[in-house]
């Protein structure tokens, strides 16, 4: 009798080791759906492309001839078996770089929703525990109790991801009146706001930076309130107004984004502008839109949803954008470096960012800009929130001056003094025209060596392969002295494509993970050299 006690010891033991392993699996797989946004189908096809190995990790491996003990019990004395249990159970305690990786490059954050969504998933475990324990308690199935309930928890533990998506699902209601609510506060609030103009911003990339060169111009007169960062989703605009808009601000700057039609729609619901600012139309989330066209058609709600008689600063130098439908009174102010209200010379690059002659058509009013951003697509965004300043009435001498105090918005060809060496950070998401730029932009630095890390471009549906391998090329032909590749089946195309443009195959090295670049980069560095981060995709993107 004490024998069989202590074999469910051992056995309540071995429980406790997969309920850590079962932790660590629940807080990565919830990591890897916040890091999707918490889009169920996204998840799904990550799930997918990991197949059995996302369910099947090596623990599971040592874990499953318990099944088979079980049922052979008589064939081992009680401390064979309960010494077998205890190998078996050692696999739990492996390392757990195989589940999750060791050094994240955004932790996972414990929101409201994402401990809402934890608790659920725990109520799941606990369910098929005792659904699976139960029945066998009653019949006595030939296993000790305990030995039952281990092997229901690690048949739980094998189905965490599934886990994940049945509790968002069973979630979404919640969730969704949650968001109801947040939404009806924020236009109740802005209907109180009788006199706040707001300016509402979308394209394809360079969105974020558009809002704060706008910012920036138009705090030289206003008092103004905007999104932060990347806040670009319903819920991240129904906070800034919820919590950061206050009754003195005049006007109110918010950066939208999408990944599916009606996204932009949905945020007009929220807050009507009465400047619509679009940037480009690009070749950004072809996996969810499937055709520039498509995304032309989403960026065009922001013009067919604003105020009735809202102004619209478009890039003229896109025709996506400028033949997309908008109101007939609707005023429009074109802005672009080959046509529009603005003319620009005297371009000119540096390591202190680049300057330019700015000049009014209508008047020949003309600036001196000098600003401490970087690319010819930059000057372009600039024009953009030159176009808006234009239209609140400021002095273009005035928008010039404040043009020289905006910071580069971080992660978007940031410049970094590290040390004896220059960064240049262009770690957010990449996209074919801004990846090209940046690369121009690099070609452009004088005095050292020059090298990019990068692991390519990702979202772009069937064109994804193309625009790597295209993207390769330019790099081939760039006439820098070093490629660092990160991931080598993702960034397969791209070395093809460096190849293919006659590039020094001696010069492009290929690593597994972004650290690994990092690293072997701090072991070979020279003072002067230039060093481009161009995209820095997410963990659930790692291959290794």
């Amino acid at each position: 009798m004490s024998y069989f006690i202590f074999v469910e010891l051992v056995i309540f033991l071995f429980l406790i080791v997969v309920t850590r392993h079962s932790y660590i699996r629940t807080t990565h797989f919830l990591h890897v759906f916040q890091q999707l946004g918490y889009k169920s189908p996204e998840y799904w096809k990550f799930i997918k492309g990991n197949q059995l190995g996302a369910f099947v990790v090596t623990a599971h491996l040592f874990a499953l001839p318990l099944f088979l003990l079980g049922f052979f019990e008589a064939r081992f004395t009680v401390t064979a078996y309960a010494l077998l249990i205890s190998i078996f159970g050692m696999g739990f305690f492996l390392p757990t770089a195989y589940i999750r990786a060791e050094r994240p490059k955004k932790p996972l954050v414990y929101t409201p929703r994402l401990r809402r969504l934890f608790a659920t998933v725990i109520v799941l475990y606990a369910l098929l525990v005792l659904a699976g324990s139960v029945p066998a308690w009653q019949f006595r199935i030939l296993l000790p109790d305990v030995t039952i309930l281990a092997l229901i928890w690690v048949l739980a533990d094998m189905l965490t991801p599934l886990f994940i998506l049945l509790a968002a699902s069973l979630m979404k209601p919640v969730e969704n009146r949650i968001q109801e609510g947040f939404k009806h506060q924020a236009r109740q609030k802005l209907a109180q706001m009788r006199d706040l103009r707001i300016i509402g911003i979308t394209g394809s990339y360079g969105k974020t930076s558009v809002k704060f060169m706008i910012k920036t111009l138009l705090e030289e007169r206003f008092s103004v309130c905007f999104t932060p960062g990347s806040f670009n989703t319903p819920m991240g605009i129904c906070k800034v107004i919820n919590s950061d808009l206050q009754a003195h601000h005049q006007v109110l700057v918010l950066e939208m984004g999408a990944r599916y039609r009606g996204n932009i729609k949905e945020l007009c619901e929220i807050a009507r502008p009465n400047v619509a600012v679009i940037s480009n139309v690009g070749k950004a989330h072809l996996e969810t839109f499937g055709s520039q066209q498509m995304i032309a058609k989403t960026k065009g709600e922001l013009l067919l949803n604003a105020q009735p008689d809202a102004t619209a600063v478009l890039n003229s130098d896109d025709p996506l954008v400028m033949g997309m439908e908008r109101r007939q009174s609707m005023r429009m102010i074109p802005a672009g470096l080959a046509t529009g209200i603005f003319s620009v010379e005297n371009i000119s690059y540096g390591r202190e960012g680049c300057s330019f002659t700015l000049t009014l058509k209508e008047t020949g009013e003309s600036a001196q800009v000098t600003t401490r951003l970087l690319g010819e697509h930059t000057i372009r965004n600039l024009l953009l929130a030159f176009g808006v300043g234009h239209h609140f009435g400021l002095r273009l001498q005035t928008m010039a001056l404040a043009a020289a105090r905006i910071e580069p918005v971080e992660h978007r060809l940031e410049l970094k003094p590290a040390g004896d060496i220059t960064i240049i950070d262009d770690a957010f998401n990449s996209n074919p025209i801004g990846a090209k730029n940046a690369v121009d932009v690099l070609a452009q630095f004088t005095g050292g060596r020059r090298f990019i890390i990068t692991p390519g471009m990702v979202e772009l549906g069937e064109e994804e392969e193309a625009e790597n391998r295209a993207f390769g090329r330019h790099i081939g032909k760039s006439g820098i002295e070093g490629v660092y590749l990160v991931g080598p089946r993702r960034t397969r195309p791209i070395y093809e494509g460096i190849i293919e443009a006659g590039y020094p195959e001696a010069q492009v090295k290929v690593f597994e993970t972004f650290f690994d670049a990092r690293d072997y980069m701090n072991e070979t560095k020279q003072p002067g050299d230039v060093v481009l981060l161009e995209n820095d995709l997410p963990d659930v993107y790692n291959e290794s």
